[in-house]
């Protein structure tokens, strides 16, 4: 599949994407048309079956270095709140929702693996948009920065969902409250990231995780534990997850990619694995309520 795109590079190989944020010469920083293209770019890859893992990334010597404020109508800050008959403020206005915060969702949504290739400064939304992604790994020389308190504002992206799930709320706290541009060896001592990599060994280390993980693994029985892992991290009881498991092990027991699963086992070779997320999702997915803005 061919995608052109103005402020990202979109590139499939070996049945690996690779999204490249483009705008080296800002740092990657993202604008409105990188937002909406990385929701287009996520939109492609689940559609596309030939993508079976994706790798994010940046151009240049940054990941992003934040939110690009600086060109007038191309910026994050045109919401349109209005007093409502009460006196109280609406804002169930569209404009009003966060772009950080519809780049996580659409990542959360995703079907296929999601992995940041952090290259460089990652600050702000090039941080927070890593958070949905389900592992990250970095370049020795890369930094990260939780800086919304300094410039007088709160993190976006649904941050305050991700972050503490992902490294614990007193870190996540911490690292907002300072807003410290820290090292890559301590967002590893955080929890943040799985692995530090020398910088040019970086991609190549990166594809060699999506690799293991194409090669092993069904991508149908991938995009439900995907979502089965992330939804249940906001489970109240653990029955809710029982109810969900026992659907998808009863159809994926029964499907064609369990008996080729098996057989290759039997037969001690590598799976052939034919079911596709495009077409062959169980009959109860998606199983979760889906939420409106408003």
């Amino acid at each position: 599949m061919i995608a052109d795109f103005k402020n990202l590079i979109y590139a499939v190989e070996d049945e690996i994407l690779t999204i490249t944020l483009n705008r080296p010469e800002a740092l990657n920083a993202l604008n409105l048309i990188m937002a909406k293209e990385l929701v287009r770019a996520f939109d492609l890859a689940d559609a596309d079956d030939g993508v079976k893992a994706i790798i994010v990334t940046g151009s240049g010597r940054a990941f992003c270095a934040g939110a690009d404020l600086s060109v007038g109508d191309d910026s994050f800050t045109a919401a349109r709140v209005t007093k409502g008959a009460d006196g109280r403020s609406d804002y169930s206005d569209e404009s009003v929702r966060d772009w950080g915060g519809i780049i996580a969702l659409r990542i959360f949504r995703c079907l296929k693996p999601v992995i940041a290739a952090v290259n460089g400064a990652a600050v702000g939304i090039g941080a927070t948009m890593q958070l949905p992604m389900d592992i990250r790994i970095a370049s020795t020389g890369a930094r990260f920065g939780f800086v919304f308190a300094k410039l007088g504002i709160v993190p976006e992206a649904a941050s305050s969902w991700f972050l503490p799930r992902i490294v614990g709320i007193s870190t996540a706290l911490e690292w907002c409250y300072s807003g410290r541009v820290m090292p890559a060896q301590d967002a590893y001592a955080g929890g943040l990231l799985r692995s530090l990599h020398a910088p040019d060994d970086l991609i190549s280390a990166a594809r060699s995780l999506a690799r293991e993980i194409i090669d092993s693994a069904a991508p149908v029985s991938i995009a439900l534990t995907r979502q089965l892992m992330w939804r249940m991290m906001g489970a109240v009881d653990p029955m809710e997850a029982h109810r969900i498991d026992s659907r998808a092990i009863v159809t994926r027991s029964q499907s064609a990619d369990a008996r080729e699963g098996i057989a290759a086992f039997l037969e001690k070779r590598s799976p052939n694995f034919a079911e596709r997320p495009s077409c062959d999702m169980p009959d109860f997915f998606p199983w979760w309520d889906e939420h409106s803005y408003s």
